[in-house]
């Protein structure tokens, strides 16, 4: 008897090792004869016998089985490429495994033909404002070629200009972890026939060199995006309100570039979120002895002490920035904006008068130095257009305040240089 349940045993193998055999000839063949559809049922159907194959035949499976899902891939599903990739790992890990290799040579040619795919639609995507997408390929060619972290970058910038804050995030932190530098070397070359620089890689460039086509080589050197990383971490977690995190990360960025304008402003606008306005004060302070000549510096100072209520100090900033481009429009109205701002806050008050004859002085006293104010935000604008006459918005802010001054003639004149 127990002879008999051997035999049974041995047969019962049998039939499943020429099932799995079977199968994944089947798919072998569908997959010739471009039949994918027909090779994925194949394959679905030796799933179940793969948990006891031989090794040859669980790589011939997920051989077979990453050749489906790449081509599903190619044919517009792009999220079986995670799939082929998974299943083409698989292939490589069971033959070192096993100690054989006929199918990881051509498993790892699939990868590195996926990878070029992947960034060439990624491109594409890119192009089309598919960020999400174009970010997603370019994180998986890095996956299939770790040493590109190029990629890794590039889908990083991908999720920032879709918005996909978190995940630019952990694309950033990946890269600051791995090292990453992005320094490196841009081969040039003039084409003799066009004139035009063109770039190529090295072996390339020097032989079109000597052939004569191209002349003038150059090597140039490409800065290293470490410091761009950190600030961007930085900038991140303050766009995702982690406050605590994006302190500690301008601390990093900070300490990697000193003098970055840009990362004290942003500093400087989070302590002033928190409340801490003696902080505030020190970065701005600082800021502005790094640069002393930057416009934008002091017009983006004058722009938060304006959104604080500081009047006085937004002004001053407003006329530093002047000062250094006498043409810089935006400083020139909201200069006259703090003048109009101020001269509208004694409205209010203006109204709450009575009628006694106290109460009138104080009226006439107010609406004179309104006036005043109002008068000192057209000056300002008045000159604006002595450099540029044609701007529609310094024309509309003056005669909206000679309106409100109700002085008709220069309300009329402004009004016909609008309507020219």
């Amino acid at each position: 008897m127990k002879t008999k349940v051997l035999i049974l045993s041995a047969m019962t193998f049998s039939l499943v090792g020429f099932a799995q055999k079977s199968e994944l000839k089947t798919a072998e063949k569908e997959l010739k004869n471009g039949n994918n559809a027909a090779a994925k049922t194949a394959l679905e159907s030796a799933s179940p016998l793969m948990s006891g194959a031989d090794a040859k035949y669980k790589a011939q499976y997920q051989f077979l089985l990453g050749e489906v899902n790449y081509n599903m891939a190619k044919g517009g599903d792009t999220s079986a490429f995670d799939s082929a990739i998974s299943a083409y790992n698989e292939v490589v890990a069971i033959e070192e495994a096993s100690g054989k290799s006929k199918y990881t040579a051509d498993a790892k040619q699939k990868m590195q033909a996926m990878t070029a795919d992947l960034v060439n639609s990624a491109v594409e995507d890119n192009a089309n404002k598919k960020y999400k997408e174009a970010a997603e390929k370019l994180y998986l060619s890095y996956k299939l070629s770790p040493k590109d972290t190029n990629y890794l970058y590039f889908a990083a910038s991908s999720s920032v200009t879709g918005g996909d804050y978190e995940k630019a995030l952990d694309y950033y932190n990946e890269l600051k972890e791995i090292g990453y530098d992005g320094s490196g070397v841009v081969y040039k070359a003039k084409n003799v026939a066009t004139g035009e620089m063109e770039e190529m890689d090295k072996v390339q460039r020097d032989l079109m060199v000597k052939s004569g086509t191209y002349s003038d080589p150059v090597d140039e050197k490409t800065p290293s995006k470490t410091s761009e990383i950190i600030k961007n971490i930085a900038l991140i977690y303050t766009q995702l309100g982690q406050d605590d995190k994006a302190l500690e990360a301008y601390k990093d960025a900070r300490a990697d570039d000193p003098k970055d304008v840009t990362l004290i402003l942003n500093e400087a606008n989070l302590y002033y979120k928190l409340g801490d306005k003696e902080k505030f004060k020190e970065l701005m302070a600082e800021a502005t002895a790094v640069s002393p000549d930057n416009p934008d510096l002091f017009y983006n100072i004058g722009v938060i002490n304006m959104e604080q209520g500081n009047i006085q100090e937004a002004r001053d900033a407003y006329k530093k920035t002047l000062e250094i481009n006498p043409g810089y429009t935006n400083a020139q109205l909201n200069l006259s904006t703090t003048y109009v701002n101020e001269g509208n806050a004694l409205i209010d008050e203006m109204n709450e008068l009575g009628n006694s004859r106290a109460d009138i002085a104080r009226y006439d006293e107010l609406k004179q130095k309104k006036d005043d104010l109002f008068m000192e935000g057209a000056t300002v604008l008045e000159e604006a257009l002595k450099t540029n006459p044609g701007n529609q918005g310094i024309l509309t802010q003056l005669k909206n305040i000679y309106g409100a001054m109700g002085d008709n003639e220069n309300f009329m004149r402004i009004k016909k240089l609008l309507a020219e």
